[in-house]
Formats: C-alpha cells, structure tokens, sequence
C-alpha cells in the first residue's frame, strides 16, 4: 500500500549514487571492467566519454588509457554496441545478449526496413542483394579480425555502391552501402566498435564481428537488464526507467513485475528498488568531489535530475538535444562545469555556491589536478559541446 511505502529522500538518494556509481573516493574501483559493472552502460557516443568516465573513479587513474584500451580491444571484456534508446554504450560483455535482446531486436527490425524502403524508393538493389553483400562483409571481417569501412570495401566492392536518398526533397543526400549496412548491423548485434584509428579520443574507428552470444527471450532479457540497472540507480520512476531503456511503459512495467521491484516514495511520486532494497543506506564518511565528462553515466541516468541537478544550471551544462556536458560536483549534486584549455589546463567554475566553500573548493581543485595528471598532452573536447564548456576552454 502507498501508505507503507518507505520516504527515500534526497540526502539517502545521494549517497546511493556517491558509493553505487563509485564517484566518492572510497567507492573507487580497481579497474574499468569493475567501473562498467557497477554502472551497467557508459555511453559511448564520444569515445572519450568512457575513458573520462572511467578514469573519475578508478582508485589509480593512470592506468586509465591502458586498462580500458586493453577491456576493449585486446581482452574484450567490454563491448562497444547499440544500446538502449539507438545509442552506442559500452557493457561488460557478458550482458551483450541481454542487452540485444531487451532493446536492439524492435530497432534492428526497423532499421532494417528503412534502408530497405530507401533502396526500393531509390532504385537500387534488392533485398537478396543486400543479403549477398552482408554475408560477404561479414566474412571479410572474420578473416580480417577488426576493419575499416574502406578495408571491408576492398574485399566487398559492393559496400561502395551509393545511392540517392529522398530525391528532389531539401534534404536529399547521398547514401553509400558500407555506411548504412554497417549501422544496421551494429543494431542488430552482428558488429561492433573496434580499435579507433588514432588516439583513444579518436571518433573514427574500426569494426569487429560481435562476440557470440545466445538468444535470449525479449521479456526475460529486458527483466534482467532492468534489475541490474535498478540495483544501481534505484529508486527510480516509471518515467525513468521507461526514458532510460526506452521501452514502452507496458515493458517497464512487465520488466518491474518479473524482478519483484518494490516501490517507495520519492518526492516526484513513486520509485522502484530491487526486492530487498527499500532499507536505509548510510552516507559516505566524508563529503566529495568529482569531475564528470559529458554524457557520464551518473549524471544523464534519470529522467528526472532535480534531486541532484538544479533546474537554473541546465541553461549552461546542456546541448541544445538534452546531451549533459563536463560536470563538477560535490557531496552528490552538481556544482558547476568544467572544460580543458589548449595549453592543457582544466578550467572549472561554480554555478552553486549554497554548501560550497573552502573545503569543496580545495577538493575540486584535487580533482582538477588529479585529471589534468592521468590526462597528460591529450587534449579532449567533447563531442556535444555546452555554452558553458565553450566558454571554459576559450
């Protein structure tokens, strides 16, 4: 009953993110397969996301760039695919296949029929064509391990066939094989992301067949990724979990039923923990900073961010599509914003002042210098700039 439910308020809500999310010091991990674990998905949108992400809460963040090169691309213990919503995240490999199966079959399917639809409007070939190319491609990937767009065109010529999309319209445009192939492939769990031609900041990269996994039942799949999510961002609303997976709300409800989620009251209404959740938790031993890149995991997590993110900072610290830029925080809430400089400098400034003084201040300095350390001569601008990011790294 609503009655019993238990008041988790904004000061417990927190401290669950502070230690689950590993951003306060003692939460710290030993490694990025440790950090992915704990938060289920970063996004990968911006590849240099996931190396900043993981390197604010690993406990040595010098071994950043190796370690998650290594997770990655060597031992392959993280997986960057299409996840929730048609984003690109990077999982622990082991939820490739509840992760394909909760959320990528309905985008797959659709992906697939759009550029099948355009091909047919465009004139050019057919399905069994596309069919032929695909396996062709694929092969060519096996032998090669990971490749290029261009590399896989040399062994599949077809790859570069183009087309014209929506002709005669304003925003007509030229479609190649390779592009659009590859991205379905990628949603339907047959490709992935591979070692970036360059830096670890680099956008452009190589593909990768999928590592293998088995076919999981939608339902029993979603139940499973939504009970690994909630045990680390519990509680949470309806509203976010349907933003957050991107499930209709008869999924999330389904999903919510099978795991036993146990609802409790939140000042937006009713949130959801895992069964055996709903008790107190107590708070770090000491407040906390950190420097978080744009697009990190902890701060686009909920839908609804009032409860650590004050509605009048939203102006300077997102994009104009809702995409969350580099972020300072203290003792669990956002403090302000941060950028790097050419000349390598990690400039950062308040945009709260209420709770922040000395103490905060020295300790978001430590975080500066601590990022600037593992950072070095790389120089980072992230993918989806903010005003005040902008502004920062002039």
């Amino acid at each position: 009953m609503a009655g019993e439910e238990r008041y988790i308020g904004v000061a417990e809500r927190r401290a669950r993110l502070a230690l689950r999310q590993r951003v306060a010091g003692p939460a710290r991990a030993a490694s990025p397969e440790e950090v992915a674990g704990s938060l289920v998905a970063l996004h990968g949108t911006d590849p240099a996301t996931v190396y900043l992400a993981v390197g604010a809460r690993l406990a040595d963040p010098a071994k950043t760039v190796a370690d998650t090169g290594r997770a990655l691309y060597t031992d392959r213990t993280l997986v960057r695919m299409h996840g929730m919503r048609h984003t690109v995240f990077v999982f622990p490999t082991d939820l490739t296949a509840v992760v394909h199966a909760s959320t990528g079959l309905t985008v797959a399917a659709r992906e697939r029929a759009a550029l099948l639809k355009d091909m047919a409007k465009a004139g050019a070939p057919d399905a069994a064509w596309l069919k032929e190319v695909e396996e062709s491609a694929l092969a060519a990937l096996a032998r090669r391990g990971q490749a290029t767009a261009a590399e896989l065109a040399e062994d599949e010529p077809r790859l570069r066939e183009q087309w014209v999309y929506a002709a005669g319209k304003s925003y007509e445009g030229l479609h190649t094989v390779s592009t659009r192939l590859l991205r379905v492939l990628g949603v339907e769990g047959k490709v992935v992301r591979g070692r970036p031609l360059g830096s670890w900041t680099s956008s452009q990269f190589r593909w990768a067949v999928a590592p293998e996994h088995p076919e999981l039942d939608a339902a029993g799949a979603q139940a499973s990724l939504l009970g690994r999510w909630l045990a680390v961002c519990g509680p949470a609303t309806e509203a976010d979990l349907k933003w957050w997976t991107g499930w209709r709300v008869t999924e999330v409800r389904r999903a919510l039923a099978a795991i036993g989620a146990r609802p409790v009251a939140v000042d937006e209404g009713t949130g959801y923990v895992v069964d055996g959740d709903t008790g107190p938790m107590a708070e770090p031993a000491e407040p906390w900073a950190a420097l978080l890149p744009g697009l990190d995991p902890t701060a686009m997590g909920w839908q609804q961010r009032d409860w650590y993110l004050a509605p009048r900072l939203r102006p300077l610290l997102f994009d104009g599509s809702g995409n969350v830029g580099p972020t300072v925080w203290w003792d669990g809430r956002v403090v302000g914003g941060w950028a790097q400089r050419p000349d390598g400098e990690i400039a950062w400034r308040l945009l709260e002042t209420d709770g922040v003084g000395r103490e905060a201040r020295t300790a978001i300095e430590t975080e500066a210098e601590r990022l600037r350390g593992w950072v070095g001569t790389t120089r980072v601008t992230p993918r989806f700039r903010t005003p005040l990011e902008k502004e920062l790294s002039a």
